[in-house]
């Protein structure tokens, strides 16, 4: 493959509330990329365990969804074996769920090699995750952790999610975070040569505008 011919990859990484998604959307928009949301990926395979009532912390059973479910994840939305489930995987069923799905290594796996398969067949893109500059693209073009204060992370969390005050979601934060940080399979770590950015205070533009001067 010719250094041309190689895909770009610009990987954000970061916590629940540090602005993922609303950055890698921007960012994808500025370079005219693709963009992956790889969380979307695991919400949509706990919402298929859900479904089939499996319990999330049956690991053979999980990995068994995760290699046969159907997952077409897109900037409008998430269908999950030919279903539209883009409101489903952001309900509390489902957030309580995924952290454990998420957990499981086989699933880990399976979900790592969908997500390489993306960047080969369009060529590169933006994708955003907890592991996706440690793991899925160690050699990306631009890794980036993203972070922002735990009271900035509550006030977006409950912002993005209708009924949820802002002490829940502090509370759910804490709880995402430590499941995240000290899962065996691929944990959530700032990436060894990833650029790590403080959003609390910083306009989406400003952050999108840090990134591309990475490149």
């Amino acid at each position: 493959m010719t250094k041309r011919e190689v895909p770009r990859v610009i990987a954000i990484d970061g916590p629940a509330g540090s602005g993922k998604s609303t950055v890698a959307r921007a960012v994808a928009d500025r370079l005219e990329l693709e963009y992956l949301d790889t969380g979307a990926m695991y919400r949509g395979v706990a919402h298929a365990v859900l479904r089939r009532g499996i319990n999330p912390t049956d690991r053979a059973a999980v990995a068994e969804v995760a290699r046969a479910v159907s997952l077409d994840v897109t900037r409008s939305g998430c269908l999950v074996d030919g279903e539209d489930a883009s409101v489903a995987i952001r309900g509390p069923e489902v957030t309580g769920a995924v952290s454990a799905v998420a957990a499981n290594p086989d699933v880990r796996v399976e979900m790592v090699a969908r997500q390489r398969k993306w960047v080969t067949e369009l060529g590169g893109g933006v994708m955003e995750g907890r592991d996706i500059g440690s793991v899925v693209f160690p050699d990306a073009e631009v890794k980036v952790y993203l972070t922002a204060s735990p009271e900035v992370r509550a006030q977006r969390r409950a912002a993005e999610v209708p009924g949820l005050d802002v002490d829940a979601a502090a509370a759910d934060i804490r709880r995402r975070d430590e499941a995240d940080s000290s899962r065996t399979a691929s944990p959530l770590v700032t990436a060894d040569g990833a650029q790590v950015l403080d959003t609390s205070e910083l306009t989406v533009d400003g952050v999108v505008d840090a990134i591309v001067e990475m490149l």
